[in-house]
């Protein structure tokens, strides 16, 4: 029997995008919802994630946390689904990735929450300037159909949802590439099962409260 994943999260969270690469994956997985300061932070669960926070997977005895290793370790974890590029072309893949968990989430939660790097000290911040990101970004996102080339993988699943929640919340410029990059992804039978199943779940918290 193949070992059972765990999906901790909660469904208005960044969990939402471990739990579109799980249903990339198309493998059976069972989900926990926990609840942001309470069933989060207790020590159960931190002894999880010390972190106290969501998404995290446990697959078998394997513990995985942070959205791009998730992307990453599951795409490895089940290579005959194909969200990967093979080892020797993966160039593109881990760069735009990275990117995507550095600059890219940097630039747009300081710009979020009303930072602005000081004129002449860009620098001393691995982003530069939020102009900067972006810029990088619109190269990526229209130098191919995907992010690693002309095949979707894992790489769009981290990098589109950063764009995605973007574009619906403001924190990213609605430049027409990237409208038109998440408009690709928004299509996919996957993406539109995780956001039912997180919508649903959400709908259920509420009513509970």
């Amino acid at each position: 029997m193949a070992d059972e994943i765990v999906f901790y999260t909660n469904p208005m969270s960044r969990g939402r995008i471990a739990r579109w690469m799980l249903e990339e994956t198309g493998v059976p997985y069972r989900t926990e919802i926990l609840q942001f300061g309470t069933t989060m932070k207790d020590e159960g669960y931190r002894s999880v994630n010390p972190m106290g926070k969501v998404p995290t997977i446990v697959h078998g005895k394997k513990t995985v946390t942070e959205c791009a290793a998730i992307c990453a370790y599951l795409a490895d974890a089940f290579p005959e689904k194909g969200l990967a590029p093979s080892p020797t072309d993966r160039a593109d893949y881990y760069r735009w990735m990275f990117f995507a968990a550095g600059p890219l989430e940097a630039a747009v939660s300081n710009r979020a929450l009303g930072f602005e790097v000081p004129a002449g000290q860009e620098r001393m911040i691995g982003y530069g300037s939020y102009g900067d990101v972006m810029d990088a970004l619109e190269l990526a996102v229209r130098s191919n159909s995907y992010i690693a080339g002309e095949k979707f993988s894992a790489a769009d699943v981290y990098v589109g949802s950063q764009v995605g929640w973007g574009l619906q919340f403001g924190s990213i410029e609605k430049r027409p590439a990237f409208e038109q990059y998440f408009g690709r992804l928004a299509l996919r039978d996957a993406y539109q099962r995780a956001s039912e199943k997180d919508d649903k779940a959400a709908g259920e918290m509420q009513r509970s409260v």
